[in-house]
């Protein structure tokens, strides 16, 4: 059985991108959202395995999503995802409820696997 992705993200260049990247690898992308409230409810629809949350979301921030998800149950695991470095952020990654981080610019296919594996 492969990993089910949500994917969260407000552009649907970068949901493309890595929408591509995570199926070449054999990963199965379920769902795509751009905002955190459908994040939120897709998520609980679905219950991927996996939910890949940008932090800069136009309605509620990543970290938001991630303690919903978190609360809810509604995700195994929540990676956050930022065009900004991780120490951009005070030491919020590290208490936040998300499992991992992944840099948008450092964003490689193989990365990407990494760092969800």
């Amino acid at each position: 059985m492969c990993t089910t992705v949500l994917v969260v993200d407000d552009h649907a260049g970068f949901r493309a991108r890595v929408r591509a990247m995570l199926e070449a690898h054999g990963f199965d992308v379920v769902g795509e959202v751009a905002d955190g409230q459908a994040a939120v409810a897709e998520a609980a629809r679905l219950q991927p395995d996996l939910a890949l949350v940008d932090i800069q979301l136009p309605d509620i921030d990543g970290f938001i999503v991630a303690a919903r998800l978190r609360e809810a149950g509604s995700a195994r695991r929540i990676v956050l995802i930022s065009g900004r470095d991780r120490e951009d952020y005070g030491g919020r990654v590290e208490t936040s409820a998300a499992d991992g981080f992944i840099a948008k610019f450092d964003l490689s296919g193989e990365r990407l696997i990494a760092a969800l594996e």
